[in-house]
């Protein structure tokens, strides 16, 4: 393992036990056992707690480690507790923690590298199913009483044009998922590469014009806040929808909800939102063509297993001073500083 040493060893207390805040609901069972073998403290912050809050309960307790569930993990949080040593990330995305301020704190912040990629992919690909096959549509009229057997004419998923943004470990297991279906896949990554047959432009513009399904896998960052927005929704053909198991701000809900109420795209599935929880009047509840789900694309037994796990594992890796894998480093200026 390429592992690189942390600022010496766990820290030293003068009483009591090393204690990790967790920013959300109880972790699973095998990963609460690892921390209490190793003697560390739970310490569980509400659902959806403020920074305020966050910061607050970090301070009264002495932190020497935040695993992040939820919630903005802004400067002040960061810089709360003055034992702090690492934040551990339960998944992959780091929008909400201020990388800025942990470097500057010299504090590690440790992602859970593909440890939901496959429960996110599998998301996506139930999503893009139920758009294509009018899965909801279809259930809210036969339960209202109507039987349009006689004048309902379906797509074909075999042979439809699946657009993945962003070719990463989740973009490419939803690529290979598209294909066991019969989908052609094609992808958008300024970086990466494609693998197989699998072609990958670095034109966004002219994979969403291909595009019957476009599948959202990239990661938040201000390059992709608003990546799709009007003029990207108006390239999609009236035929395609939009799936989005990433995060919420990489589109820009307004623009799509007019898109939606237009009809300019015939539908779309969202798994995040640019606010969460979304407020209970959104207008995006008014639109029929619209299936929502409440960010569980990792919410898979075997994913929050293996995000629990590692996180933890993670967290104390460093407090142990074993130091941590580069690659799920997510604030890299920490190793150029």
């Amino acid at each position: 393992m390429n592992e690189i040493d942390t600022n010496g060893t766990a820290p030293a207390r003068s009483s009591g036990r090393l204690k990790v805040m967790i920013t959300g609901a109880e972790l699973v069972q095998e990963a609460r056992d690892i921390l209490a073998e190793a003697d560390v403290e739970a310490i569980y912050a509400p659902a959806y707690a403020t920074s305020e809050d966050l910061a607050k309960l970090a301070r009264e307790n002495t932190v020497e480690a935040i695993l992040v569930r939820q919630g903005q993990i802004n400067a002040s949080v960061v810089n709360a507790s003055t034992a702090l040593k690492v934040i551990a990330k339960h998944g992959s995305g780091v929008d909400n923690i201020d990388l800025l301020a942990a470097t500057a704190r010299r504090v590690p912040v440790l992602r859970a590298l593909a440890a939901n990629a496959q429960s996110v992919a599998e998301l996506a690909i139930a999503h893009t199913v139920a758009l294509m096959k009018d899965v909801t549509v279809l259930n809210a009229a036969v339960k209202s009483g109507e039987w349009p057997k006689t004048k309902y004419v379906g797509r074909d998923l075999a042979g439809a044009v699946f657009a993945v943004i962003g070719f990463g470990e989740i973009g490419q297991r939803a690529s290979a998922l598209a294909k066991g279906l019969g989908m052609k896949v094609i992808a958008y990554d300024p970086i990466a590469s494609g693998v197989a047959d699998i072609p990958v432009s670095r034109d966004l513009d002219d994979v969403v014009r291909a595009a019957d399904v476009v599948s959202l896998h990239c990661p938040l960052m201000p390059q992709t806040r608003h990546l799709i927005n009007e003029t990207r929704l108006r390239l999609m053909k009236p035929t395609a929808f939009l799936v989005n198991t990433a995060r919420g701000a990489v589109v820009d809900e307004a623009a799509l909800i007019v898109a939606l109420r237009e009809h300019v795209i015939a539908g779309a599935a969202l798994d995040s939102f640019e606010d969460e929880p979304p407020a209970k009047d959104s207008p995006l509840w008014t639109l029929p063509n619209l299936i929502a789900s409440p960010h569980v694309g990792g919410a898979s037994r075997s994913a929050l297993r293996n995000m629990a796990v590692q996180s933890v594992n993670h967290i104390l890796g460093v407090l142990g001073g074993k130091g941590y894998e580069q690659r799920a480093l997510a604030n890299q200026d920490l190793v150029q500083n």
